[in-house]
């Protein structure tokens, strides 16, 4: 049982490190972008 917890937590834990790391991504593409349209009409 405890090894069954220990597993499901592992993969609760690690699903929420890709989404924060997905967000922190598209983010990062989002605000690159943004910037890059805004000099381009400079």
């Amino acid at each position: 049982m405890i090894s069954v917890d220990l597993f499901v937590y592992a993969f609760i834990i690690a699903i929420l490190l890709l989404i924060v790391f997905i967000y922190l991504m598209l983010r990062r593409t989002v605000l690159g972008f943004r910037e890059g349209f805004e000099d381009s009409q400079r």
